[in-house]
């Protein structure tokens, strides 16, 4: 047996997964596949050629493109094809997704879940605890394919796009202009651009929507820290309005099914601000060309038909692209493709623990009164510096958050006061006879107040001192939750994913839908 490519086994959650010389490596391949097939040449080497490989198709969701494709996909490479009745399955019956999937991947050799789902984050979660499940069962751990989940990211849509994007411009990579126009806030394939787009060198976006379908701040940071060049207009009159048009368009439909009664109530308005019109036409540059996810609204289309047979009509080859390119996304997770990739394997690593640094312990003479209400401990430990620099109340409800969620229920004393060395205020807890906090919670103080420090107290003197950071990743604490409803982790979606966040410039995100967080709204309490 043929040892399997350097893909094998992989998940694609988001678009990052792959990075962008394993995606250059997709289109590439894709392209050889794709004349192969139209000139009629051998395919074999191509295709896998194994029905032990089973591909469920599981959309919790309605798809026609996206799931047909990848059907046709799996069954070029002569895989078993089993598709998902979610309405019959026992997910119908409220068991968790988790579980079913558990029952589904020991039926096969080696499996490979596309999923669409309503639900953010299902795939990194089912990655994560299917396979841990799986390396205890020892089943091969399967393979997972984000098929679109709500409104965070469509990784495969994401890939025929740059496909057709770079197909179009004959393969140069060195720039792209491109404008994204429609439902910029709900329209997840827009949100996947925030990384496909990388596989450019130069990007200049011009993003074109009313400010209740704009893009989502936190996909439009993502896009100026890749340094693409972003500039806002509020509908196509106002884009045509001035010179530099880009020759790339990309279009999202109206997802009418998502948004809420307010923007509801001004649908005519939205939808007149990004259709387009006959008198538009005179005002694209040459060799223009429209794209679009598909499918469009029937009876209310962002791009009429009146277009549909002109040059302008990229969007007919851009969904045929669909199943080129999930060929070739199957064939590297499934082993048969990437034996000629030369480049670097990308490897998302979570980050380590490092944040308790041990710092120097200064000789300090004692004061003849300690702070008013602060009994000094022989030995023991003092929490200091706890909320430094915040308001008074605001230091109170921390060292009470600390108290309660560290569970330190011991004799001990705490309280609010001014630094001796400035008028900073901060908290203080001191407690006689505990040797130690103990890892967890250590942890848990760092994540609440990053700044404190950690006092370890032997004989009336400070033996050891640790300041604590904020964590990298915040997890494993029944304290906190993602705030987005439709994320895996969230509560209310009963799937038994312990929320865990990742911290991402000043604030963090969610490890499962990538949704912001300020650090305070991680918690729960």
């Amino acid at each position: 047996m043929i040892q399997p490519g350097p893909f094998f086994g992989r998940s694609v959650s988001v678009v990052d997964d792959l990075s962008l010389d394993e995606q250059w490596y997709l289109y590439t391949k894709t392209a050889q596949i794709k004349t192969t097939i139209l000139q009629g040449g051998d395919l074999e080497a191509y295709r896998l050629g194994d029905k032990d490989l089973s591909v469920y198709l599981i959309f919790l969701e309605d798809s026609t493109r996206t799931k047909e494709s990848f059907r046709n996909a799996a069954l070029f490479h002569q895989a078993t094809v089993s598709d998902f009745d979610a309405a019959r399955s026992s997910v119908n019956k409220n068991e968790s997704l988790i579980d079913t999937l558990k029952m589904l991947v020991g039926y096969s050799r080696r499996s490979i879940f596309v999923i669409r789902s309503k639900v953010e984050g299902v795939c990194r979660a089912l990655e994560a605890s299917i396979g841990d499940y799986c390396q205890v069962a020892g089943i091969s751990p399967p393979s997972f394919i984000n098929a679109g989940d709500g409104r965070h990211e469509h990784p495969s849509q994401e890939f025929l796009d740059e496909f057709s994007f770079l197909e179009h411009r004959g393969w140069k990579r060195d720039s792209l202009h491109i404008v994204l126009t429609g439902d910029l806030y709900f329209g997840r394939t827009v949100h996947s651009k925030a990384d496909g787009l990388r596989v450019f060198h130069k990007v200049r976006v011009d993003l074109v929507a009313p400010p209740e379908l704009g893009l989502p701040e936190f996909y439009h940071h993502k896009m100026l820290e890749a340094g693409f060049e972003v500039r806002l207009f509020t509908s196509i009159d106002n884009y045509l309005a001035q010179d530099d048009v880009a020759d790339v368009w990309y279009f999202t439909r109206l997802q009418l099914e998502r948004m809420g009664d307010d923007v509801l109530d001004k649908v005519s308005r939205l939808k007149h601000a990004v259709t387009v019109r006959t008198d538009h036409l005179d005002k694209l540059p040459a060799l223009c060309k429209f794209f679009h996810p598909l499918p469009q609204n029937r009876i209310a289309p962002t791009i009429p038909d009146f277009v549909t047979p002109l040059s302008l009509n990229g969007w007919d080859e851009q969904s045929r692209n669909g199943y080129f390119t999930r060929i070739t996304l199957i064939g590297m997770l499934s082993g048969v493709l990437g034996h000629d990739y030369l480049g670097p394997l990308s490897r998302h690593q979570l980050p380590a623990d490092d944040f308790v640094q041990e710092v120097q312990v200064k000789p300090r003479a004692k004061s003849d009164g300690h702070k008013t209400g602060i009994k000094p401990v022989d030995d023991g430990i003092v929490i200091d510096h706890i909320g430094a620099g915040r308001q008074v109340d605001q230091v109170w409800k921390l060292l009470d958050k600390i108290r309660r969620n560290l569970q330190l229920d011991y004799l001990s004393s705490h309280g609010v006061f001014a630094s001796v060395t400035s008028d900073v205020v901060k908290g203080l807890i001191s407690i006689p006879d505990l040797p130690d906090l103990g890892f967890k919670k250590i942890k848990k103080l760092a994540a609440l107040s990053p700044g404190c420090t950690l006092n370890i107290v032997r004989g009336k003197q400070v033996m050891r001192k640790y300041r604590l950071h904020m964590p990298p990743r915040i997890y494993n604490f029944a304290e906190i939750s993602c705030r987005n409803e439709n994320c895996i982790s969230h509560p209310g979606q009963h799937e038994g994913v312990n929320a865990e966040f990742v911290r991402r410039g000043d604030g963090f995100v969610c490890r499962y839908c990538e949704r912001p967080h300020t650090y305070d709204d991680i918690w729960t309490d």
